[in-house]
């Protein structure tokens, strides 16, 4: 027997009707009952083969309005650098003679990690540390560097990094409950506009099949696309 959580939140939304994102966002604030500021998120059905590398998606972007916490950014730059990070607002900074000891402890306590290009070299034995944890530096998501103060910057502001999964879906939060409706439509309509253009060119039919949103303990929201 459903709740009565989970009948006020079938009342709220028509099965299979979609509906205009300003609209299901208000319908994802209204249901977003839990005692804690619950994340919204939207799910993409992507029309793609996630077994093929030329079809995965993947892209960075920095929200219009940052959201969460702010995120513990190191920085593994050469030694003559290091005021730079710091002045940049990199909360940690690893040199050349760090790397040695960190391999050693493993220890992690950061969530992001970016690089300069001269430091890659000295930084891959941390590889099997880093990589499982997604926060080896790499191209793909813009966090290896040059230009410290902007990227460091950017990740501070909310920046995200997003990729489809396996079964061709892709999950990506762009708010929270608490956040302005304007806000969230701005954060949602730059994920989705990016998502859009990133469709590959062996890509074939419909790229953007079915997108949902839904807060933390939310009943999924249909989106008119």
């Amino acid at each position: 027997m459903p709740n009565k959580q989970t009948k006020k939140l079938q009342q709220t939304t028509e099965k299979d009707k979609t509906y205009p994102i300003a609209e299901a966002i208000e319908i994802a604030k209204q249901n977003a009952k839990a005692k804690f500021d619950e994340t919204l998120e939207a799910h993409f059905r992507l029309g793609i083969d996630p077994k093929k590398g030329e079809q995965q998606i993947r892209g960075v972007l920095v929200l219009p309005h940052s959201f969460g916490k702010s995120k513990k950014i190191a920085a593994f730059i050469p030694a003559d650098r290091k005021k730079e990070a710091q002045d940049a607002g990199a909360d940690i900074v690893y040199s050349e003679q760090d790397v040695d000891e960190l391999k050693k402890t493993g220890k992690i306590d950061f969530d992001i990690a970016i690089a300069t290009p001269d430091m890659m070299k000295t930084i891959s034995p941390l590889a099997k540390i880093l990589g499982p944890k997604g926060l080896m530096p790499t191209p793909k998501n813009e966090t290896i560097t040059t230009n410290l103060k902007k990227t460091i910057e950017e990740l501070k502001k909310g920046k995200i990094a997003y990729k489809n999964d396996d079964t061709a879906n892709l999950h990506q939060a762009f708010g929270k409950a608490s956040m302005d409706s304007a806000k969230l439509v701005a954060n949602f309509t730059a994920l989705f506009e990016a998502i859009k253009k990133s469709k590959p060119e062996s890509s074939k039919g419909i790229f953007l099949k079915k997108v949902v949103i839904c807060s933390t303990m939310g009943k999924a929201i249909k989106v008119q696309i």
